[in-house]
């Protein structure tokens, strides 16, 4: 039976977009503490830490995020180890997301001036002093509207999820079209909704850049 697409359906959308809200917390927590992780060990002195952590990277960001959710939902069973769709999501995702704020957070430490680096060297600082009250104070500083930027890619790349079987907005929106026959009303509100939901990190991600004078300057 053909059901109109009304205000009951529209809500049915925003319920799921809960759950890719939800599951973009996750992807960006547990991709910011593996990629901090993996950005420091980019930037290590010891080849033996630098250089899985710069395979991990090429890796990673060579393959499709769907791929790597592939991996994780259907992969992971044949070693023993079944996960929910929730779960393989957010594995999958957090992966994704450690390689690239790995490699954005790598490039914010190394543009810290070569000078402020010497600076403390003359201080007599050990390298992880000199990381730790020098460097990245200023890293964090310049790597700020990238990550707030990069956040909106992670809030977008949630629809493929979908494909694994998690419902969230994308998802959602195939579900409801299946049942009214109305894909115009039906994905211009879920890309309304998307809108709504990343328009104001790009927004923030710009004032940030001007504010910290760390974006093109016009």
């Amino acid at each position: 039976m053909i059901r109109p697409f009304g205000p009951n359906e529209a809500l049915f959308l925003l319920e799921a977009a809960r759950w890719t809200v939800f599951l973009s917390v996750i992807a960006f927590l547990g991709g910011g503490l593996l990629g901090a992780l993996v950005a420091l060990a980019r930037v290590s002195a010891n080849r033996a830490i630098r250089w899985p952590a710069m395979a991990w990277i090429e890796v990673v960001q060579g393959t499709p995020v769907l791929i790597v959710l592939f991996l994780t939902f259907y992969g992971l069973p044949l070693l023993g180890t079944r996960l929910p769709p929730i779960v393989a999501a957010g594995i999958g995702l957090t992966v994704y997301a450690s390689a690239f704020l790995g490699d954005i957070w790598r490039g914010c430490i190394q543009a810290v001036p070569h000078g402020q680096w010497e600076a403390a060297s003359a201080l007599a600082l050990t390298r992880w002093q000199r990381m730790r009250l020098v460097v990245l104070p200023q890293a964090v500083r310049l790597a700020i509207p990238p990550t707030v930027g990069f956040s909106v890619q992670v809030v977008k790349n949630t629809s493929v999820a979908s494909i694994i079987g998690f419902v969230e907005l994308a998802r959602a929106g195939v579900l409801m079209n299946n049942v009214t026959f109305q894909p115009f009303r039906v994905f211009l509100t879920v890309s309304a909704i998307y809108f709504v939901m990343c328009w104001p990190l790009s927004l923030i991600s710009q004032r940030l850049e001007r504010k910290l004078r760390t974006g093109p300057r016009g």
